[in-house]
């Protein structure tokens, strides 16, 4: 395996190679038990100083990179749109030259635009990190959902993984399909004919519009929240009726012959996707998730630190 990444910059999954993942999730590990020790920070990036920049709304991601940034003892600069210079019309080149010419090392961003990241990247020097890009990518996401199922199964080749949900609108969904193919695993994606991409079977994907089928299959079910902020028009006819047919409850885990994990991004709409009896159950890994998050986005930050001229 190689000593570094492959690459200065985690634009997405797309964009890394197997080794790459293999060595995030080596690191991750040795992470995972600094943050679980009474002192949980190392100097690790003592002398490095990460900007925040989130274009769109989050607060999941950008507390766990906050996070894994303290825990790595970083300088940390965190720059909201909303209350920027941007609403005044400023381009995204000159905010972040503006934020550069502070003498930032690192850009941690999340941006409505897909492939604004690649924009960046051929115009300034700092290591850029995609905290997601539009219904593009999402790569520390699927880097932490592989890492959580691969502590559960263990080496995830053959292993059976269904996607649920709002695929078509989801970034989630793409850097999970590119790093679970990856990794050998078997893909499912699974939720109604009109929130399913047309052309997704080229990605080496199978299709399931059954909700009890692709759950009977899989040993790992991934589920997606409907994406309404993202719809300019009505995809489904209401929540409800979503709910009906494509939602995870824990009657309908029960009815399975055999015992699955449940997993979720977040933030979860409980009664819509799934319910909060399925989320709290046995079953789910979710709050696992959120742990190895802050440990996968160290093992990011210090890996793409390394490559700094």
């Amino acid at each position: 395996m190689s000593q570094g990444l492959s690459t200065k910059h985690l634009l997405g999954i797309k964009y890394i190679t197997l080794d790459d993942i293999n060595l995030i999730f080596d690191t991750a590990r040795e992470f995972k038990e600094v943050i679980n020790r009474p002192i949980k920070k190392v100097p690790s990036l003592r002398d490095i100083t990460i900007a925040n920049l989130f274009f769109e709304n989050s607060t999941r991601t950008r507390i766990s990179f906050e996070l894994a940034e303290k825990r790595l003892s970083a300088d940390i600069v965190n720059f909201s749109a909303s209350s920027s210079s941007v609403s005044k019309g400023e381009t995204l080149l000159d905010t972040v030259n503006n934020i550069l010419s502070m003498k930032v090392d690192m850009v941690v961003m999340r941006h409505p635009a897909p492939g604004a990241h690649f924009f960046l990247a051929n115009h300034i020097d700092a290591n850029i990190i995609n905290a997601g890009d539009g219904t593009h990518e999402h790569p520390t996401q699927a880097l932490l959902d592989a890492y959580s199922m691969q502590e559960k199964l263990g080496n995830l080749t053959g292993k059976k993984i269904a996607i649920i949900g709002d695929i078509f609108h989801s970034r989630v969904a793409l850097s999970n399909i590119f790093c679970l193919k990856e990794l050998g695993a078997e893909v499912t994606v699974c939720g109604p004919p009109t929130l399913i991409p047309k052309y997704i079977t080229e990605l080496g994907v199978k299709v399931e519009y059954n909700l009890h089928k692709a759950l009977q299959w899989c040993d790992v079910a991934n589920i997606l929240r409907i994406q309404l902020e993202r719809q300019d028009i009505k995809y489904i006819p209401s929540l409800r009726e979503y709910a009906l047919y494509y939602g995870v409850n824990k009657a309908l885990l029960d009815s399975l012959d055999k015992e699955i994990i449940i997993m979720h991004p977040g933030p979860i709409n409980r009664g819509v996707e799934l319910s909060s009896d399925a989320a709290d159950s046995h079953h789910s890994i979710i709050l696992d998730q959120v742990e190895n998050g802050v440990a996968v986005r160290m093992a990011v930050l210090y890996l793409l630190a390394g490559k700094r001229n």
